[in-house]
């Protein structure tokens, strides 16, 4: 099987840009008073957002009421955010900080990063592609098996800002199904591809009942900096209700994992607890 990628220079430009929007979000861990944040303008980047494939009509506006087949529980709308949370307020003190992995499922890095997981008894996050999902639901499994929280990160890993709310949707809500489908609970967390968000994306988050989660510390491993420049981004990052960036699909992501072999016990030896987030009432 073949495995969908977006090509390291083309994500390059996009993340790039991308970054300034996310930058003017930065700081709000929270839901700020005031009226819907408009979102970040996208200006084109080179050769455009990605194309993305057709999609069929969403199952989630189709589906009957009645019908063949077990009925999935409705879908519980949040109040939307205005910003994205980039960082945890676990309390108390406690050193403990959250990993996400972007992109995937790729049978060829995904297998490699729940092993260092497990072997440490470590949970994190993983923000999945539909288009990835869709062939690798056994790993989706083996994600929920071990503990793991599976978010949302579209289909195809389109520039959301360039799209509209009609066209934003399928990408959504297909993703979901995919997730529920293979694991039998839909994701309750959302990522906007490049960390480009805006008032659309925050409401059908929000309407599926998801919440968003950006970063704090970037990896910037989707550029392969090398091992040793990924582990010490991790390392200098690391603080109390930290949100860590990596990816484990959408290149080569070699350097991720061996990256992840080398900064996960070392964060562990100095004290910090690797977890996930509750879902915070809203």
């Amino acid at each position: 099987m073949t495995t969908p990628q977006i090509p390291p220079g083309r994500r390059a430009l996009l993340r790039g840009f991308t970054a300034v929007g996310l930058a003017a979000l930065t700081g709000c861990a929270a839901d700020p008073a005031g009226p819907p944040a408009a979102g970040p303008a996208a200006a084109p980047a080179a050769g455009g957002p990605l194309a993305a494939r057709p999609l069929k009509p969403s199952a989630y506006r189709l589906r009957p009421i009645a019908g063949y087949g077990p009925q999935r529980a409705a879908r519980t709308p949040l109040k939307p955010r205005h910003r994205p949370i980039l960082s945890w307020d676990f309390g108390r003190g406690e050193r403990a900080m959250v990993l996400t992995f972007d992109d995937g499922p790729d049978p060829r890095y995904t297998p490699d990063i729940l092993r260092i997981l497990r072997k440490h008894d470590v949970r994190a996050m993983f923000f999945v592609c539909g288009e990835m999902a869709v062939d690798n639901k056994d790993l989706l499994r083996e994600m929920a098996d071990d503990g793991h929280v599976i978010g949302n990160h579209t289909w195809t890993h389109p520039l959301l800002t360039r799209m509209t709310r009609s066209g934003m949707r399928p990408e959504i809500e297909r993703t979901c199904e995919v997730v529920e489908d293979a694991v039998g609970e839909p994701p309750t967390w959302f990522r906007a591809p490049y960390g480009a968000w805006n008032r659309a994306a925050f409401r059908l988050g929000a309407e599926l009942g998801m919440e968003p989660l950006a970063w704090t510390v970037d990896t910037l491993d989707w550029n392969t900096p090398g091992t040793g420049t990924i582990v010490s981004r991790v390392l200098s990052g690391a603080a109390p209700g930290v949100v860590v960036l990596n990816h484990d699909a959408g290149g080569n992501r070699s350097q991720s994992v061996a990256a992840l072999r080398e900064y996960l016990p070392a964060l562990l030896d100095d004290g910090y607890r690797l977890t996930v987030p509750p879902r915070r009432p809203v």
